[in-house]
């Protein structure tokens, strides 16, 4: 059964009186040749264990499934669970859970999946995610230090622009610089509107996200780091020694001689600083707020 077929995603809808949920963002992949950039894109092993978000009706599961030891599938809505019964009926390695990801200890489930020996190598996040969402499942999984190896997902081409921008530019923000904080990121693929159904308004992109072992800069407190970002972006058309100003109850006469310490321009604004400045600032503000 070709999945990823319009003939055969209309037979299963129809089927099962399936309607799709805008409110979910559910756009099924009609590209085979997207799927397989997806899998390929993501490096599964075949003692990987992939999780899944958001897989819809098996076409990226299928394919993670030939590939790996175990693929491990977490879909919110309910309605969708049946169809995946159907559709990913012969294949012995994939469980699906009916949870929501944001909601979901995803280590609590690779320790139950390495506990029961259904996998042995390494752990590969994949997935199509709504639009609206794509940022909290992200900074989610890396905030709450999933151990797993990459993430490779497919999300609004806009959005991944914007993960992937290098300082100096307009789409340069707080998530580029937090999620480089954690990754490498590398784009996989670029995917046109046209190949989804329903067709959305906007084009995809699939990036691989490989977690760090190690953190590109050393930080005192990486609480200050990230205030100092949402800080900077908050307020980004104004200086650094503005936009800056509270930061750790620092007040715009303490701001000053911290961004002197850092070797930091006070004129400069957040969009221009590399990860290693404002890790510099944020080692200064906690040296300062020590004293």
């Amino acid at each position: 059964m070709k999945l990823y077929a319009p003939s055969t995603i209309q037979q299963i809808r129809e089927r099962h009186n399936f309607q799709l949920s805008k409110s979910l963002g559910q756009n099924f992949i009609t590209d085979k040749s997207v799927i397989e950039r997806i899998v390929e894109g993501a490096d599964i092993g075949a003692d990987d264990l992939v999780i899944e978000i958001g897989p819809g009706i098996g076409v990226l599961t299928a394919e993670a499934a030939k590939a790996c030891a175990r693929v491990v599938a977490i879909e919110i809505d309910k309605k969708l669970i049946p169809i995946l019964s159907e559709t990913l009926q012969e294949y012995d390695n994939i469980r699906v859970i009916n949870q929501d990801i944001l909601k979901t200890d995803l280590n609590e489930i690779i320790d139950a999946e390495r506990d029961a020996g259904s996998f042995a190598g390494g752990v590969k996040i994949i997935g199509n995610l709504p639009y609206y969402i794509t940022t909290p499942i992200i900074m989610g999984i890396l905030e709450k230090g999933v151990a797993a190896d990459s993430i490779t997902i497919m999300m609004q081409k806009e959005v991944a622009d914007r993960i992937k921008a290098k300082p100096g530019g307009k789409i340069y923000g707080a998530i580029s610089v937090a999620v480089q904080y954690y990754c490498t990121v590398t784009q996989v693929a670029s995917v046109p509107k046209e190949v989804f159904i329903p067709r959305p308004k906007v084009d995809s992109a699939v990036l691989k996200l490989c977690i760090r072992e190690k953190r590109p800069v050393e930080l005192i407190d990486e609480r200050i780091f990230f205030s100092c970002i949402k800080a900077g972006f908050g307020q980004r058309r104004k200086t650094l020694l503005n936009s800056l100003t509270g930061v750790n109850g620092l007040s715009r006469d303490d701001i000053k001689p911290v961004l002197g310490q850092a070797d930091i321009d006070p004129v400069r604004r957040a969009e221009t600083l590399s990860i290693e400045e404002f890790a510099a600032i944020a080692n200064e503000v906690t040296i300062y707020s020590r004293r």
